[in-house]
């Protein structure tokens, strides 16, 4: 049997180049310590890449540069739709104009029809304080909630609001959204999503008179005597 006879490293180097240049994950090096990496493969974290880099920097700018400033004193209102059920139970419609054009309006945001605060304090606070708010001259007081239309007039039903205070669905954020005022809970276990933050405003002709708006879902100065000491 013929033996073969060992090969030095400078033999070998001619027949280990191809694989520098094939499509395996090697790398190739003309530096005079490439011998001892040559052919053993290059791992790249990529979080370590500067393009990866690059891309989650742009995401985080355009996460930023979306998000919308919450209205202030003296904006105009920004026209949406809302949707509320009638007293046959149909769907029905209004536009933040119909609320508002040549009138004075009170509006109030709460995070979710049904839940604690909203149910015991803010919105029955606004059912009793209607009549004297409609005697400082408030021709409209709406409630607003991203519930659907048939968990608003269910609520509705709970508290005995009737005709004191239009219950609206905003359902799809729409309003929200372009107020700046949305509320993401989608952390907290009772799966909320995105919902509003808490405030009440007065509106003249569509423009912001007065805006009492809460962090998160806080109840400290958006209830209805807040707005009547604005009065």
């Amino acid at each position: 049997m013929t033996m073969m006879k060992p090969m030095s490293i400078p033999a070998l180097l001619p027949k280990l180049a191809p694989l520098a240049f094939s499509n395996r994950p090697y790398s190739f090096s003309s530096s005079p310590s490439f011998a001892s990496r040559a052919i053993y493969p290059r791992f790249v974290s990529p979080l370590s890449s500067p393009h990866r880099r690059t891309s989650l920097s742009l995401r985080a700018m355009s996460a930023t540069s979306t998000a919308t400033a919450p209205i202030a004193v003296g904006d105009k209102l920004p026209d949406a739709t809302f949707a509320y059920l009638d007293e046959e139970g149909q769907v029905q419609t209004v536009s933040v104009a119909d609320l508002t054009e040549g009138k004075k309006a009170v509006l109030f945001a709460v995070p979710g029809a049904f839940t604690p605060t909203c149910s015991q304090k803010h919105l029955p606070g606004f059912v009793e304080k209607a009549d004297a708010l409609r005697a400082k001259g408030i021709d409209t007081i709406a409630c607003i909630s991203v519930n659907d239309a048939f968990v608003m007039r269910a609520w509705g039903e709970s508290l005995g609001v009737n005709d004191k205070v239009l219950l609206l669905s905003d359902g799809n954020l729409a309003f929200t959204q372009a107020i700046g005022v949305t509320l993401d809970l989608s952390d907290k276990p009772v799966g909320l999503g995105v919902r509003s933050r808490r405030y009440s405003l007065l509106a003249e002709d569509g423009v912001v008179k007065v805006l009492h708006l809460e962090e998160g879902g806080l109840f400290t100065s958006s209830g209805a005597d807040d707005i009547l000491k604005a009065l």
